[in-house]
């Protein structure tokens, strides 16, 4: 995964494409190219059977330009950075500072990749993306681009819950005000608990729950685990926060039902 800081100092993380979804991305984006290529090339031979040999050559040629080079960089340029086999693979070419490719790019990647792609029947580009950190291609290289995943698979959610034997003991509970470094750790655990190795995954609740227990009284039941405390804490702790918002609401709605009630003077 790389990353970028913004003008406002803040970290981007961008997770560039692997070498096997670019090359099936390409394979595709080939497939199209030199599908439309033959079909023009037959449209050719059937509307235009009279040509000489001149002619049909350099009638070839503009075609074998027009679908492996320039349909390539025109639609590149006008989808920024996409194609059918990136649309197809999730994929999208932006620039080394994650920024849109334009024209330039674009055209620079289409010029080598006839070269790298279609003269050296792609031992080129897979030989430079071999050795590249980002699967780059020659074309990637010069022009300044490179490969974005943009299909992530998405975080799963894991949200707080007060274990059954709990629920007792933290509807008592006395939760003070825990900080915000505290309450976002612990929070982070809870997302992060099940990628955890289980050694670590308990040093780490038991790390949190003792940073805890200093801001809710009284002490758990005896035999609590650090990660059932840490649930039930964050649970609770959640659910009165949410109280406490209804209740300003309903107070402010009563206020203005009281403003809207007083007679108006001119």
């Amino acid at each position: 995964m790389s990353s970028i800081i913004t003008g406002e100092a803040v970290v981007l993380e961008l997770r560039p494409a692997s070498f096997g979804a670019r090359a099936l991305g390409l394979m595709l984006d080939v497939l199209v190219h030199v599908v439309l290529l033959f079909g023009l090339l037959l449209l050719l031979s059937a509307v235009a059977p009279d040509l000489d040999d001149a002619a049909v050559r350099a009638w070839s040629l503009f075609l074998v330009v027009l679908c492996l080079v320039l349909v390539p960089v025109a639609v590149e340029t006008l989808t920024r950075g996409r194609s059918l086999g990136k649309l197809a693979v999730g994929l999208r070419i932006v620039r080394d500072d994650g920024g849109a490719i334009r024209f330039r790019h674009a055209l620079i990647r289409g010029l080598i990749g006839f070269v790298e792609i279609y003269a050296t029947f792609g031992g080129l580009a897979i030989a430079v993306a071999l050795f590249n950190g980002k699967a780059k291609r020659l074309g990637d290289v010069v022009a300044g681009c490179y490969s974005l995943r943009q299909r992530v698979p998405t975080e799963r959610k894991v949200l707080p819950y007060t274990p059954p034997h709990l629920q007792g003991w933290v509807a008592l509970a006395d939760i003070g005000r825990v900080p915000d470094g505290t309450a976002r750790r612990a929070s982070q655990f809870t997302q992060q608990a099940y990628r955890m190795a289980p050694e670590s995954r308990i040093r780490m609740a038991a790390s949190l729950a003792s940073e805890l227990a200093s801001y809710v009284a009284p002490p758990p039941p005896p035999g609590t685990t650090p990660e059932d405390y840490l649930q039930a804490v964050l649970c609770e702790r959640r659910n009165r926060d949410l109280d406490r918002l209804r209740r300003a609401e309903q107070r402010s709605a009563a206020v203005g039902e009281r403003l809207n009630k007083l007679p108006f003077t001119g």
